[in-house]
C-alpha cells in the first residue's frame, strides 16, 4: 500500500514562476510562501511507501531528509554505547561510530518479525575537533559547555566531521546480503575570537548547544559565535545532505544491479 505521507510526484507541469512566488493565503490571513514540489528522482522514488529508517534521534537530520522528500522517517536510534577510544584519527573515530549505529539497527530490524524488512538504514555521526585535535562530543554540563566553547573561540579554528552511513537490502542471497555506501565530510569552521564571556554564558543558558557535538548549533543562534565557514554547511548541522542522496541512490542502484545478476541464466544457444 503505497504511504499516504508522501507526495506524489505531479503528473502537471510545475506552476508559473509568478504564481509560485505568490503567498498562498487569502488577503488579510498571515502570508507563507509555497512549497517547493518534491524532488522526481528515481532512487526517492523507489522509496515511497516503503520503511526508511534514520538511525538517530536528531531532529535536525529528519528535517534535513524532509527537505529532500523523504518525510516519513522511522527514527530508530542505536542504543549500543559509542565506546570507540578517541586516540582513533577523527576520519576513522566518526566513521566508527556511524557505521556501528547503521550495522546495529539494520541488524535489529532485518530480523524484526513485527514489520516488513527496511528499505532503507541511514546512521551518522558528528564530532568536532579542536585545533590541537581534541575531539569534541556534546557536552555534559554547563560548566563542561561554557570551557568548550570558550576553547573554540579562543583557538578559532576547528573542523567539524560527519560521517554517513547508508544501508540497503539485496534481495539475492549475495553475502552479505546489503549495500553499504559510507563517506566522511569535514568542514573548516572559525569562531569568532570577539565573542565575550557573557555571550557564551548566555547562549549556554539558552541550552541549544546542549545536545550539539561542539555545543553550539549553527542553524540557531549558535550562528552569532561563528565567524565563516568553509565547506557544507549542513556538515556542520549533522548531515551533509548532498553526499547523502548521492549514496541512497548508489545503494539502490547498486542493489538493482547485484540483483540482476542473481537472475535467470541466459540460455545457451
Amino acid at each position: 500500500m503505497a504511504d499516504t505521507k508522501y507526495k506524489s510526484t505531479p503528473s502537471e507541469p510545475p506552476p508559473s514562476y509568478e504564481t509560485a512566488a505568490k503567498p498562498i493565503a487569502p488577503a488579510g490571513a498571515s502570508a507563507r510562501l509555497r512549497a517547493p514540489l518534491p524532488l522526481d528522482l528515481p532512487s526517492l522514488n523507489m522509496l515511497k511507501g516503503k520503511r526508511v529508517v534514520l538511525a538517530s534521534a536528531s531532529p535536525r537530520r529528519r528535517q534535513l531528509l524532509a527537505q529532500i522528500g523523504l518525510t516519513n522517517i522511522q527514527i530508530i536510534p542505536s542504543t549500543v554505547p559509542e565506546a570507540f577510544p578517541k586516540s582513533l584519527a577523527p576520519f576513522e573515530y566518526v566513521l566508527e561510530t556511524a557505521t556501528q549505529k547503521a550495522m546495529t539497527v539494520y541488524q535489529q530490524e532485518i530480523n524484526n518479525p513485527a514489520l516488513d524488512e527496511p528499505a532503507l538504514v541511514i546512521a551518522a555521526d558528528t564530532i568536532v575537533v579542536s585545533h590541537l585535535g581534541v575531539i569534541m562530543e556534546k557536552p555534559r554540563s554547563e560548566q563542561e559547555h561554557v570551557a568548550m566553547l570558550k576553547t573554540l573561540r579562543d583557538d578559532p579554528l576547528h573542523k567539524v566531521f560527519t560521517a554517513v552511513v547508508v544501508m540497503a537490502p539485496l534481495e539475492s542471497a549475495k553475502a552479505p546480503g546489503y549495500a553499504l555506501e559510507t563517506c566522511t565530510e569535514e568542514t573548516l569552521v572559525r569562531f569568532d575570537h570577539n565573542v565575550t564571556d557573557e555571550l557564551i554564558m548566555a547562549y549556554v543558558k539558552t541550552r541549544e548547544g546542549a545536545d550539539k557535538a561542539g555545543g553550539y548549533g549553527i542553524q540557531g543562534m549558535g550562528t552569532l559565535l561563528i565567524e565563516r565557514i568553509e565547506g557544507s554547511f549542513d556538515n556542520v548541522v549533522g548531515l551533509p545532505l548532498r553526499a547523502t542522496l548521492q549514496m541512497i541512490e548508489k545503494v539502490l542502484v547498486r542493489g538493482d544491479d547485484i540483483d540482476e545478476d542473481f537472475g535467470e541464466p541466459d540460455e545457451e544457444d
